[in-house]
C-alpha cells in the first residue's frame, strides 16, 4: 500500500511538472518568438508586389527598409508571401540558379555549394499563406525567417548581396517586380 502512494505521489508530481511546463512555455513562447522586425524596429514599407508565372501567382513579395530613399547597403527585410506551395528543394534550387546567373561566373562551385547548404538550413517547404522574410545586415550577412521564429543566420555578407540581388539586381528576371518593390512603380 505505500508503494502505491508513492508511486500515484510521483505520478502526480511528475504531470504536475510537466502542466507547469507546458503552461509556462505556451505563455512565454510569443513574447519570446524572434521576428525580423526585432532587426529593423524602425522600418517602413518600401514597396510591394506579386510574382507571376506562367500566369499563376507565386508569391507576395514587401521590401521594408528604415533608409528613406532605399539604400540597398543599409540593412532591409524582403518579405515573401507564398500563394502556393513550394518545395525548400526546389526554392533552394532557383535561388542557386538566379545566383549563378546574375554572378556570370564570378563564384566557385564550392562556394556555391556552400550556399546551397545554408539555404537548404535556412529554408522550409512552403504552402498557401506561408511567409518567409530575409533580413539583409550589411557587413555581416542575413537572417531568415518565418512568421514566428528565426529559421538561421548566414554569416556571409557576400551570400547576402548574391541573394538578394535575385529580386533587386537591375538584371533581375523581373524587373517590373524590382521597381515596384522599390517604389518606383505603383
Amino acid at each position: 500500500m505505500f508503494a502505491g502512494a508513492g508511486l500515484l505521489r510521483a505520478m502526480f508530481c511528475t504531470g504536475f511538472a510537466a502542466r507547469c511546463l507546458l503552461v509556462a512555455a505556451l505563455s512565454a513562447g510569443p513574447a519570446q518568438a524572434a521576428s525580423w522586425r526585432d532587426d529593423l524596429p524602425q522600418a517602413h514599407l518600401q514597396g510591394s508586389a506579386g510574382l507571376r508565372w506562367f500566369g499563376l501567382k507565386v508569391y507576395d513579395a514587401a521590401l521594408w527598409s528604415a533608409a528613406a530613399p532605399f539604400d540597398p547597403a543599409q540593412p532591409f527585410a524582403l518579405e515573401l508571401t507564398y500563394q502556393r506551395s513550394i518545395s525548400r528543394t526546389r526554392i533552394v534550387q532557383t535561388s542557386i540558379d538566379e545566383i549563378r546567373r546574375l554572378s556570370e561566373g564570378r563564384y566557385s562551385d564550392q562556394q556555391l555549394q556552400r550556399w546551397e547548404a545554408d539555404m537548404a538550413r535556412a529554408f522550409t517547404d512552403v504552402n498557401e499563406g506561408d511567409q518567409l522574410t530575409g533580413v539583409y545586415l550589411p557587413g555581416i550577412g542575413c537572417r531568415f525567417y518565418s512568421r514566428t521564429r528565426l529559421l538561421a543566420e548566414v554569416r556571409d555578407a557576400e551570400f547576402a548581396r548574391a541573394f538578394f540581388a535575385i529580386w533587386l539586381d537591375p538584371r533581375t528576371r523581373d524587373t517590373q517586380l524590382r521597381n515596384r518593390l522599390l517604389g518606383a512603380e505603383k
